[in-house]
């Protein structure tokens, strides 16, 4: 892999975090308050969108690492979860970027992604969603300090 690709992908995964930062900040008073009060029917609906976003941004810098880096873009029936996948495992060009536990905690949010898109948002619960709401900012940093590691 020459420096250029990774020259790209440092450019790339700063503008998605940018953007991943911005969507947190927007929602961080609503994100404050389901600490103690359960979101209404029409935040509830604004949460899961917030959670359907966050994991699209994160896939985002999978994507360019699997393009700009590994030179594979993904294909296939079952693409989001073997490029989530690939992300914990190191190649001959690049070192693991996830760590197991956040590999987890990342494929709960992808499994709320395929939920969100085939469900009413009637049908969403909190009960199931209040942890992947809870832990989004923390996540979050956890994936900060995964692609700074990764990018040394």
């Amino acid at each position: 892999m020459n420096s250029s690709g990774w020259d790209k992908f440092r450019r790339q995964q700063a503008a998605e975090r940018e953007q991943l930062q911005r969507l947190l900040s927007g929602i961080h008073s609503l994100l404050i308050q389901c600490r103690t009060t359960p979101p209404t029917e029409i935040e509830l609906s604004a949460l899961a969108a917030l959670l359907h976003s966050f994991y699209t941004g994160v896939e985002n810098i999978f994507k360019r690492v699997s393009v700009e880096i590994d030179g594979e873009p993904v294909r296939g029936d079952s693409w989001h979860r073997e490029l989530l996948q690939r992300m914990k495992m190191p190649t001959w060009y690049r070192p693991a970027l996830l760590p197991e536990k956040l590999h987890d905690s990342l494929n709960e949010y992808l499994r709320f992604r395929h939920v969100f898109r085939n469900a009413y948002s009637f049908d969403l619960d909190w009960q199931k969603m209040s942890q992947l709401v809870l832990r989004l900012e923390e996540t979050f940093q956890e994936l900060k300090n995964a692609l700074d590691d990764f990018i040394k």
